[in-house]
């Protein structure tokens, strides 16, 4: 039977819940859904898992989106019932057509609900009889019948076809309306704090398959916009050729190597000084650097779009001209009354392969779209409105709540709160290898000292040949502290004695350096979920390479299954933040940041943009999502 069934705004506030079932549901399965589903834009799955202590619930939910009305019922896993998906469609018809904006009450509700619940439960049971030797009931032939009995949600239109009411989809674009905080489904939902809460839940979302099949898609992009690059390219040539030529870059003079010494010797010498007394001039590098980016306001532009993106356009305005410009022109003034699914596929499927173009993982932008199409779908379209522009604006929305933080990311804050307690900020980076740990925790050392922060390096990589020289001249060039144990020593152990020795000293932040790690290596994943086991670290940095695509989805899920899998604790730390790296390398391929930060959950704390100590930024969202979507 149904454990709860709930209907509130996009707001948080409830407008109805089921008085029939006595039992009080355990944990905070409503909560979960909307913090690590809605607002995370997974709502294009077909139900979600709750696990609580003695109790396992499945979710189901709907909406109407031009109301903006959600309606979720949750049920025991075990039970597998039929009827939920047709039950919800029928309270979402019936409540529509009794809703208020201003009415907060609807007691007169429960009794539909009884002869709601009643009517599917007898559906379902003479599907059974029917089919008593068919090992269940087929759920398409569930629906079918549910259909023809003319209960389920939805109205005929004239010609007999069953047309949408209200924007039946398994989704929520999760509005930022203030509420009320929802306990056990007993008072109102707040999405606001849902939103700031931590997503380490036992919850998981059950995917749905991609019903149509995308194969060869991406290829003849390729191939149209090879084509249509070969034309314009002939017709730029007879167009050129009056045209004053234009204004030529400055490119950097060959120097030429001869017996002569250059001109210009100390530009060329980027060693440290040996003074009389033989000791570095370790001040000769940190002078040169100037300011941290980190402090700096990023200024934007993405006016500017590629030739490739123009030629995209050409080729996509005679299919935009498909339907005759009195029609088209008709429906922009008109507007249309419901948005179906068939209307969103042309804009989906093209805004999917252009996030596939910038390194989005494919896994990713489905489900990103999918997400948007269940947020769209049967909400009422505007006059002078675009479907394309509403699904583009829908995307940007969705992306922008994606990739801001839900927490507070301000590390300097967190070092002073940890100062008054007299104790070290803890920070551990973690990685494959290869993608600049050593480095990017040095740009990160430098940041600190430009706020008056004591830092101690801990060079617990005692596995790679020269980690720890590369961090001793790490440390000597920004006059840093640096703990070291030399080679093959238990990491884990190195690190507890560096944070007591910092604890000792009265350093402000230990920066951990690890040994970079494959996701599938089971040993050293084992050796780093004891190192964080032991050391209670106050932050784990995953540090990524921004040119990895699909990729980024494998390493970051399996860094944090296994550090949970291998953990001893019952409640294991996983990653909190992302430093993502090589960001000056990719051009417009940012598609990296959003596949991290949408499978991890985990903000983008620093990106790492160039060589030098300076060279260390924030995460500017705005920017990366005009990037992903131009």
């Amino acid at each position: 039977m149904l454990e709860q069934l709930l209907i509130f705004t996009r707001g948080g506030l409830i407008l109805w819940s089921c008085n029939e079932f006595g039992n009080a549901l355990k944990g905070s399965p409503i909560d979960t859904l909307i913090r690590s589903c809605l607002l995370e834009e997974r709502s294009g799955a077909a139900s979600y898992n709750y696990d609580a202590p003695g109790a396992a619930y499945s979710l189901k939910w709907t909406f109407h989106n031009d109301l903006g009305l959600v309606f979720v019922a949750v049920y025991q896993r075990i039970l597998h019932l039929l009827y939920v998906d047709d039950l919800l469609a029928m309270v979402k018809r019936e409540f529509s057509q009794i809703y208020d904006p201003s009415k907060t009450f609807y007691g007169d509700f429960d009794e539909i609900f009884r002869q709601l619940k009643v009517e599917a439960e007898a559906r379902a049971e003479d599907l059974k009889k029917a089919n008593p030797l068919g090992g269940g009931v087929n759920k398409k032939q569930y629906h079918k019948a549910g259909s023809e009995g003319g209960s389920v949600g939805g109205r005929k239109s004239s010609n007999g076809a069953l047309k949408n009411d209200g924007g039946d989809a398994d989704a929520d674009d999760a509005g930022g309306k203030k509420g009320h905080k929802l306990e056990n489904g007993h008072s109102n939902v707040n999405f606001v704090a849902a939103k700031d809460a931590n997503l380490k839940n036992s919850g998981s979302v059950n995917g749905k398959e991609n019903e149509s099949s995308n194969i060869g898609a991406f290829d003849v992009n390729k191939l149209q916009k090879l084509r249509a690059k070969g034309v314009n390219g002939k017709k730029a040539e007879a167009k050129v050729a009056p045209k004053a030529e234009p204004v030529k870059k400055a490119t950097k003079k060959n120097r030429v190597w001869d017996d002569s010494p250059p001109e210009h010797e100390s530009k060329l010498d980027f060693t440290d000084h040996v003074g009389d007394d033989g000791d570095r001039n370790v001040d000769f590098l940190a002078k040169e650097q100037g300011e941290s980016m980190m402090d700096k306001e990023e200024v934007f532009s993405s006016d500017s779009e590629t030739e490739e993106d123009e030629d995209e356009r050409k080729n996509n305005k005679p299919d935009a001209k498909k339907k005759g410009w009195f029609s088209s022109m008709f429906q922009s003034i008109a507007g249309k009354t419901n948005l179906e699914k068939s209307d969103l596929e042309p804009a989906l499927k093209a805004l999917k392969d252009r996030l596939m173009t910038k390194n989005v993982a494919e896994e990713i932008a489905e489900k990103l779209c999918e997400s948007v199409a269940a947020s769209l779908e049967g909400k009422k379209l505007g006059s002078f409105t675009r479907i394309s522009s509403t699904v583009q604006a829908a995307m940007e929305e969705a992306l922008v709540r994606i990739l801001t933080p839900r927490r507070s990311i301000d590390i300097l804050r967190d070092v002073h709160t940890a100062k008054e307690q007299r104790k070290p900020y803890v920070v551990v980076f973690v990685g494959v290898n290869g993608v600049g740990k050593s480095t990017n925790l040095a740009k990160v050392a430098y940041w600190l000292q430009e706020h008056n922060v004591s830092v101690m390096m801990a060079a617990c990589d005692t596995f790679r040949s020269g980690a720890v020289e590369q961090l001793r001249t790490h440390a000597r060039r920004l006059q840093i502290p640096i703990f070291e144990k030399g080679y093959e020593k238990d990491p884990a152990v190195v690190a507890k004695e560096a944070i007591q020795e910092a604890t000792r000293n009265g350093s402000d932040v230990v920066l951990v350096d690890t040994a970079g790690r494959m996701q599938d290596n089971e040993p050293l994943m084992r050796a780093l979920s004891k190192l964080i086991y032991l050391n209670s670290p106050d932050l784990v940095l995953f540090v990524g390479e921004a040119l990895v695509g699909n990729d980024a989805v494998d390493q970051l899920s399996k860094f944090n299954q296994k550090l949970a899998d291998l953990s001893a604790s019952s409640t294991p730390r996983l990653i909190d933040g992302i430093l993502l790296t090589k960001f000056d390398t990719i051009d417009d391929k940012v598609g990296a940041a959003l596949s991290m930060v949408y499978i991890s959950g985990a903000p983008v704390m620093f990106v790492g943009c160039g060589q030098s100590y300076t060279d260390l930024k924030k995460l500017n969202v705005k920017s990366i999502v005009k990037t992903l979507l131009k």
